[in-house]
């Protein structure tokens, strides 16, 4: 049977993975869901984060970019394995106009939105220190595409634009609540011990008598 440093050591190990695993996921831009977005159809949460910080211009344009290209490569070379230019980034996500295109579609599904910022946001600061941000995230996201999925909110008449979500997103929700076994486990060992009150000697002779 493991010791306890052995169990700590393969839980921080354990933890550590899920969380390179979740960022992967993200930064790749797998596609956990389809659902319709400001720049169109989004399948990721940073497709959602990036054409929401483009529009509110929160960000300048190149880290949005860095953002963005991993996932650009890795889909570039899926499809016929080129590297996509820099400077097309922004046309490969129809991300040119966004500023210009509707915030109806944004603003009607702010929990897949809110989600998405706190994914992308807990996977970059899981590889420093696994959390619960990348569990929040997830569970907003899950919560928006169930409400609109199964509860029909908002209405959606267009077939092409129905949300739908990928296995992969069941994956990145075991991802994301493997880092809160590590962060419940730091809370824990960092709680300290309350003092048990002694009584004083003079209260404590005072009794017998």
């Amino acid at each position: 049977m493991a010791n306890p440093a052995q169990r700590k050591r393969w839980i921080m190990s354990f933890t550590s993975m899920a969380s390179r695993i979740y960022f992967l996921l993200i930064i790749l831009q797998i596609p956990l869901f389809r659902v319709p977005c400001r720049s169109g159809m989004c399948m990721s949460p940073i497709h959602v984060t990036s054409s929401q910080l483009i529009a509110s211009e929160i960000f300048p344009v190149p880290v949005i970019k860095a953002l963005l290209y991993p996932g650009a490569v890795l889909n570039g070379l899926a499809r016929n394995m080129t590297f996509p230019k820099w400077d097309r980034v922004l046309d490969i996500y129809n991300l040119t106009n966004v500023k210009e295109a509707s915030a109806v579609p944004d603003l009607q599904r702010l929990e897949v939105l809110a989600g998405s910022y706190f994914s992308v946001a807990g996977a970059f600061v899981g590889l420093l220190k696994p959390g619960r941000m990348s569990m929040f995230g997830s569970l907003l996201l899950v919560w928006g595409l169930v409400k609109e999925g199964i509860l029909r909110k908002p209405v959606n008449t267009d077939p092409s634009r129905t949300v739908y979500v990928y296995p992969t997103m069941v994956f990145a929700m075991v991802c994301a609540f493997s880092m809160i076994k590590y962060d419940l486990n730091k809370a824990k060992k960092a709680a300290p011990a309350r003092p048990i009150a002694k009584p004083l000697m003079s209260s404590a002779k005072s009794k017998l008598k």
